[in-house]
């Protein structure tokens, strides 16, 4: 494959990153499209140097969270060029590229699944649902996935009250912190579109896994480090970065889900 055919890939790569962060930026705080602004100060960014990853009038600095989004949404088009979804293709790829991207930053930075993008997910997950794995398949994994994540949104409810309780008896004011949230419950009916019936069983397994093998590994650095506080054990992690990491797992990496689920 020559330079220039990777050329496409990498450009519409670094494009679809560009439009992760920016809907990243300006979605959790206007809830629509609208002009830049420093994550910092709030000051106006205009259109090129947003573009450009210029700073702000005031000179702060992008975060370094856009250049991550840049090489790795930009690495993964590539990789998606080379090895694209058997039936929806390259460009349907990149575009649920763009959404996952999208979902797992706005979603780890402040703990929100946004409707727009829940609305936008469920209207895409369909149709490129129905062209992996036709209709049946589709509505099952979106059903499965609703009703599964149902459960799980109830039992939240109930370790949410208990929380409470047990915040106020450590002398702590409750929160309005939620163990999973309505938008969680929408993200995997989408993500049970996007993969189907039964894989839906198999994202939500493993990113519950991941979700709690990281946990682990941050309560064991806190221990380590002397940062542990009381009652740290009672903060919730959003989970739907797990979910987004299993769910591209299934759709990009089939040959590793054929190895941890022979046949």
């Amino acid at each position: 494959m020559n330079s220039i055919t990777l050329a496409i890939p990498t450009i519409l790569g670094w494009l679809a990153g560009w439009v992760v962060n920016y809907l990243a930026d300006v979605l959790p705080a206007t809830r629509r499209f609208s002009q830049p602004a420093c994550t910092h100060c709030d000051a106006p960014i205009t259109w090129t140097d947003h573009l450009l990853f210029r700073p702000c009038p005031n000179g702060h600095v992008r975060p370094i969270r856009s250049w991550i989004v840049q090489v790795v949404i930009t690495a993964m088009s590539i990789y998606a060029w080379m090895n694209p979804p058997s039936k929806p293709g390259y460009f349907l790829g990149l575009i649920l590229l763009t959404y996952f991207g999208l979902v797992f930053v706005i979603d780890l930075e402040h703990r929100l699944i946004l409707h727009p993008t829940s609305i936008f997910g469920a209207i895409f997950g369909l149709v490129f649902g129905i062209i992996s794995h036709k209709v049946l398949p589709t509505l099952l994994g979106g059903l499965g996935g609703l009703l599964i994540m149902l459960v799980f949104y109830f039992l939240g409810v109930l370790f949410t009250r208990l929380r409470a309780k047990r915040l106020i008896a450590m002398g702590q004011e409750p929160d309005d912190e939620e163990a999973l949230g309505s938008g969680d419950v929408i993200l995997v009916s989408v993500l049970g579109l996007i993969v189907g019936w039964p894989l839906i069983w198999l994202c939500l397994l493993y990113g519950i896994l991941l979700g709690g093998l990281v946990s682990l590994f941050i309560i064991i650095w806190m221990l380590l480090s002397g940062k542990y506080k009381t009652g740290a054990l009672m903060t919730f992690i959003p989970y739907g970065p797990y979910f987004i990491v299993t769910a591209g797992l299934i759709v990009y990496f089939p040959k590793i889900l054929a190895l941890i689920v022979p046949g």
